[in-house]
């Protein structure tokens, strides 16, 4: 008899491996393939474009787009096909796909082992590097820190695939990137971030002034408003 556990463990390598990797192309995750643009991802999560949230619009525009199964959004219902995502978070860097955070649902991963995850991931990308590789690369993100502890890691130059595990709960995701434009992205958010503090006195003045402008353009609105009305 199957039990809950080796269950999870083959639909899990199941949507993995029917989604992914047709011809060996790994630089994907299911059918969303690193480099894609916004409108492509759009029409296949049936999320409209316009939902997308903008990051930065320079020194290159950072867009985000998140999806979560229909069936979170329905009632709080949890009752849909096997599929163990609970939701996505696709990340943009001029229109390019660079990033995908991918939180797996803690229902549908319960009881699974660290090794049970690796065994499903590796159907789509193949056996894992060693983590030792971890070392060489550039200092982790935000979001990498904030997933928790790396399990196992799977890539080449085309594309990188990290495990977590949760360290406050018995949650798993991966973080599916190119290398190539996240390196960029990375580069463009410090920039912005930079940008944005230079700017930062600048655009209070201006807040300040169009504050004082509306106040202004409302009280003359009052004012003739009022003085054509008023009878002594």
């Amino acid at each position: 008899m199957i039990n809950t556990r080796t269950f999870a463990i083959v639909a899990l390598g199941l949507v993995l491996s029917t989604h992914a990797l047709q011809g060996q192309d790994r630089s994907r995750y299911r059918d969303f393939q690193l480099g894609g643009d916004l409108s492509s991802v759009s029409a296949l999560t049936k999320v409209a474009v316009s939902d997308a949230k903008t990051i930065h619009q320079r020194p290159a525009v950072m867009q985000e787009l998140e999806w979560r199964p229909p069936y979170y959004s329905l009632n709080g219902s949890t009752a849909a096909p096997n599929d163990p995502v609970r939701q996505i978070v696709f990340s943009f860097y001029n229109d390019q796909l660079s990033k995908m955070v991918v939180d797996y649902d803690r229902d549908r991963t319960a009881g699974m082992t660290d090794a049970d995850m690796i065994e499903a991931i590796s159907t789509a990308y193949g056996p894992p590097l060693k983590l030792a590789v971890q070392k060489t690369r550039a200092v982790a993100s935000q979001v990498e820190e904030e997933s928790g502890t790396p399990v196992a890691r799977w890539g080449n130059a085309d594309y990188s695939v990290v495990l977590y595990r949760s360290s406050y709960a018995s949650g798993f995701r991966i973080i599916v990137i190119s290398p190539q434009l996240e390196a960029l992205a990375r580069t463009a958010d410090a920039q912005a971030l930079r940008l944005d503090e230079r700017e930062a006195p600048q655009r209070e003045i201006a807040r300040r002034k169009k504050e004082t402008d509306d106040t202004r353009a409302s009280q003359e609105r009052a004012r003739i408003a009022n003085k054509a009305a008023f009878r002594p």
